[in-house]
């Protein structure tokens, strides 16, 4: 299994950043590959991210050249490019 760690800083008030992340809910419910996905607010001011779980390599990478992944940046009003850190996850505690 892979994880992917997006962190990003935004633009946005939160209260905008959330509704817009409301809003794509549904298209990362649609991804059959995609295990989890955790919404987080990080600890700097206005900096956000996502911790998202992939069952395979190459289901992380379709999603990476999706328009979807693509979009991050407009939808959320990000300063800079997301920066992406992508893991492979040992084992789960539970």
């Amino acid at each position: 299994m892979m994880v992917q760690f997006v962190q990003f800083e935004s633009k946005l008030p939160e209260d905008k950043l959330l509704a817009a992340a409301e809003r794509r809910m549904p298209d990362y419910r649609a991804i059959p590959s995609l295990v989890q996905k955790y919404y987080l607010k990080l600890s700097a001011p206005n900096h956000y991210g996502g911790l998202l779980f992939w069952d395979t390599p190459a289901a992380m990478a379709a999603f990476r050249n999706s328009e979807l992944a693509k979009t991050v940046s407009d939808v959320y009003q990000t300063v800079g490019a997301p920066r992406v850190d992508i893991h492979e996850l040992m084992f789960p505690l539970r």
